[in-house]
């Protein structure tokens, strides 16, 4: 088991991709804590996970509750090796429509977010001298969406800061790196793309050389695999997993 004992911290982890990961985690060892704005599915993926898994209910654009999470889950377990920033949102529409109060929605969620969550974690991981921080970005944050300007860049400042939060730690053998998935078939593409658009995703599926739309399951070993030792000389780096759709 790769994670063996290691404290892992996954926000969204309630469904889709974070749910996928906190799953995969669990079955190679870790402890989890399953961190969700939604407390009831949170709850429910600790219970799938069963043994020492917990679940806390946050939101990740609170960054007094993320801290006071991630020292409850410090004290727990007594320290955080693994954090994995899952939770996103977004809705697509064209730029124009967008509004202020949308734009602070989708950077709250999709950037201050995880700079919280890495920023409580970082001093146990200091500490220590071992963490593993994955974020998980999107290919819209690499070569941008159409619909999704201001999501776009948010993305691609999490690229950005986990760049410098990969050099600014590597002393500290803490290894950060990002995951950019593809077009995904979560519960938040279900509702808030292919609901309102029903041809989307088998357009999405012409466009990319797989032929079909990325599972949660695609994403999660990528995930693991960063947050194991074997990528122990792996930091500041972006692994697309969008069955090549994007090729950059």
């Amino acid at each position: 088991m790769r994670l063996r004992d290691k404290v892992a911290v996954v926000t969204g982890a309630a469904s889709g991709i974070g749910r996928a990961i906190a799953l995969a985690m669990g079955a190679e060892g870790a402890r989890v804590a399953v961190l969700d704005l939604n407390a009831d599915g949170a709850a429910a993926v600790a219970d799938e996970l069963g043994g020492d898994a917990h679940a806390w209910s946050v939101d990740v654009a609170d960054a007094a509750r993320v801290a006071t999470v991630v020292a409850e889950v410090a004290a727990r377990w007594n320290t955080v090796h693994v954090l994995v920033n899952c939770a996103g949102w977004d809705r697509p529409m064209p730029f124009v429509e967008t509004t202020p109060e949308f734009w602070d929605k989708i950077l709250a969620i999709n950037l201050k977010g995880p700079i919280a969550c890495t920023h409580a974690v970082l001093p146990p991981m200091i500490a220590q001298g071992y963490g593993k921080i994955v974020s998980i970005a999107s290919d819209a944050g690499r070569v941008g969406s159409t619909g999704e300007a201001v999501y776009s860049a948010a993305k691609g400042g999490l690229i950005a800061f986990t760049k410098t939060i990969a050099r600014e730690t590597a002393r500290h053998r803490i290894n950060v790196n990002c995951v950019c998935p593809g077009p995904s078939d979560t519960p938040l593409f279900q509702k808030e793309f292919a609901g309102p658009s029903p041809k989307l995703a088998e357009s999405l599926k012409r466009v990319i050389p797989w032929g079909r739309l990325g599972l949660p399951e695609d994403i999660a070993p990528a995930v693991v695999f960063l947050a194991s030792d074997d990528a122990g000389y792996i930091t500041g780096q972006t692994i697309s997993v969008s069955g090549g759709l994007t090729m950059v």
